[in-house]
C-alpha cells in the first residue's frame, strides 16, 4: 500500500529513489521503545512504574515544558522504582514518560587540563572556561585494592602549617579528620593547606556549604597560586542530596586517577558531615528507619566505604586526605564525629576557646593526634613533641591559679619551666594565613624552643 506513495514522490527520478532505498540499513529503522511512567512524587523521591529499572541506573523524566529532568534509580519496591533527581524537580506531571538512559554520553574523560578548574558533581564546568579536556575515561566506582598490596605510608606530607608539621606530622597516604564547630576557622585552614602543601595535585570538595562561600574560598582562601594545581568540585547546600553524594564520590575518583598516574595527591573534603546528612535525607525519604540521632544505619556503613577509597594504591603515587567534620553544637560525641574519629588515621581538633582568644589556627594540639607520626618522623622529633606536650600539660594545671596569685614558683622546676616557656610555645603554634612554615624550618624552631 505504501509503494504508490514512494513512486509518486520519486517518479521524477526513479534512479535516485532506488539508490536511497538500497542504502537504508535495518538499524536505521525506528522501532518501539519501552518506557516507564511517572506515578508519584513524594518530597525528593520520584516513583515510576512500567519499566524494570536497575538500581544505580540513570534515567530521564519528561516535564510539562518538554525538557528532560535527569535522575538516578536509588531503590524499588515490587513494581515501583524510586528515583532521585540531580536537580530540583519542577514541571512534573502524572504519567510523564520516564526513559532509561544508557549513560554513554556521561563518560567523563580526565587529563592534566582538569587542574585549575571548578566543576559540579556531574563533572560539568562552573568557571566559564569551556569544556573539560581529557583522554582517559574516569571511573566513578574505583575497584577495591587488596590491603596487602597497598603501599605503606612513608615520607612526610608538608602542609605548611607549623602546628601540624611540628606537633601532628602527617605522611603521604594518611587520612585525617579536621573536627570543628561552625565559625572556628576550618575553611581558612584548608585554604592554607591547599596553597602551601607539597602535593602535586590538590582535589578540593566543597560539599553542602553555603553558596557564597564557594567563590570566597576559590578567590581568597585558594587564590591563583592554590587554584593552579587544584581541582575544585562544588555541590552547595541548595543542591539535591544526590548531587552532594555524587560530588563527594567524584572528588575521590579524580584524586584516585591522579594517584594512579603517579602523582602525590592531597584530597580535601569539606565536609564529611554534609555527605552523611545527604545520605540521611535520601535514606529517610526511602523509608529507612532512623537510628542514632536521626541517622539511619546505612550512613555509618557508607562512611567507611568512602574513606577507604582514599589512601595509597599499588603504584608509586600517593593519596592523602583531610576531611572536615562538623561537630554540631561543639558536641564531640556526635555520631558522625565519633564514627569519623574511629575510621580515620588521626584527628585535628579546632577549639572555639582558642579562636575566641585570637589564637589562629585554633588547633588544640593536646586533644589532637596523628596516628602515623611515628612512622614518618625521626625519633628526635617525636621526643621533642612529647616534651613540648608535657610542658603544655603542666601549664594547663596551674593556668587558672596564676591570675589569682595561687601559683608560687620554686615548688616544681618542670612546672616553673612550663610557665616560663608558655608564651614562646603559644607564638610557635600561631600562624597567619599568609605565612608559610616549611617542615624543616618547623622542626628546627621546635628544637630551638626546647633548648
Amino acid at each position: 500500500m505504501t509503494a504508490p506513495v514512494f513512486a509518486a514522490s520519486n517518479s521524477a527520478n526513479p534512479a535516485t529513489f532506488s539508490k536511497t532505498l538500497s542504502s537504508l540499513e535495518f538499524n536505521d529503522v525506528p522501532v518501539a521503545r519501552a518506557v516507564g511512567r511517572l506515578s508519584g512524587v513524594s518530597g525528593i523521591v520520584l516513583e515510576a512504574t512500567g519499566y524494570p529499572f536497575e538500581t544505580g541506573q540513570q534515567a530521564r523524566i519528561e516535564t510539562s515544558s518538554g525538557t528532560w529532568l535527569e535522575a538516578r534509580v536509588v531503590g524499588f519496591r515490587e513494581q515501583v522504582s524510586y528515583l532521585m533527581p540531580f536537580r530540583r524537580p519542577a514541571g512534573l506531571v502524572a504519567g510523564a514518560r520516564v526513559l532509561p538512559d544508557d549513560g554513554a554520553q556521561r563518560v567523563l574523560r580526565i587529563g592534566p587540563s582538569w587542574r585549575g578548574r571548578v566543576i559540579d558533581g556531574l563533572g560539568e564546568p562552573l568557571d566559564g572556561f569551556g569544556a573539560l579536556g581529557g583522554d582517559v575515561p574516569l571511573s566513578l566506582q574505583p575497584q577495591n585494592i587488596n590491603p596487602l598490596k597497598k603501599r605503606p605510608i612513608d615520607g612526610v606530607l608538608d602542609v605548611g602549617v607549623r602546628a601540624i608539621n611540628g606537633m601532628l606530622t602527617l605522611g603521604h597516604g594518611q587520612r585525617v579528620g579536621l573536627f570543628a564547630g561552625s565559625g572556628v576557622g576550618k575553611s581558612v585552614l584548608l585554604g592554607m593547606i591547599t596553597r602551601q602543601t607539597d602535593a602535586d595535585v590538590v582535589v578540593v570538595g566543597l560539599i553542602g556549604e553555603r553558596g557564597r562561600e564557594v567563590r570566597e574560598f576559590v578567590e581568597h582562601a585558594l587564590g591563583p597560586e592554590g587554584l593552579r594545581k587544584a581541582v575544585v568540585v562544588v555541590a552547595p547546600a541548595d543542591e539535591s542530596p544526590l548531587m552532594r553524594l555524587m560530588a563527594t564520590e567524584l572528588c575521590h575518583a579524580v584524586a584516585a586517577h591522579f594517584r594512579d598516574a603517579g602523582s602525590n595527591v592531597l584530597l580535601l573534603v569539606d565536609s564529611l558531615t554534609r555527605y552523611a546528612m545527604a545520605q540521611r535525607e535520601m535514606a529517610l525519604a526511602l523509608g529507612e528507619p532512623p537510628a542514632t540521632r536521626g541517622y539511619p544505619p546505612s550512613v555509618f556503613g557508607l562512611l567507611p566505604q568512602l574513606v577507604e577509597r582514599a589512601g595509597n594504591g599499588e603504584g608509586v603515587g600517593s593519596m592523602s586526605a583531610i576531611y572536615t567534620v562538623l561537630a554540631e553544637g561543639d558536641d564531640e560525641q556526635d555520631p558522625v564525629v565519633d564514627t569519623a574519629r574511629a575510621i580515620l588515621d588521626g584527628h585535628i581538633m579546632l577549639s572555639r576557646d582558642l579562636a575566641s582568644q585570637g589564637h589562629y589556627p585554633a588547633i588544640d594540639v593536646a586533644r589532637s593526634v596523628s596516628r602515623c607520626m611515628t612512622q614518618v618522623a625521626d625519633a628526635g622529633h617525636v621526643r621533642a613533641v612529647r616534651e613540648l606536650k608535657d610542658l603544655m600539660s603542666r601549664y594547663a594545671q596551674v593556668r587558672d591559679l596564676i591570675p589569682l596569685g595561687g601559683y608560687v614558683a620554686g615548688a616544681d622546676p618542670q612546672t616553673d619551666r612550663a610557665v616560663e616557656c608558655y608564651p614562646q610555645i603559644e607564638r610557635f603554634l600561631q600562624q597567619t594565613n599568609t605565612e608559610a612554615a616549611p617542615f624543616s624550618d618547623t622542626v628546627a624552631q621546635l628544637e630551638a624552643l626546647l633548648r
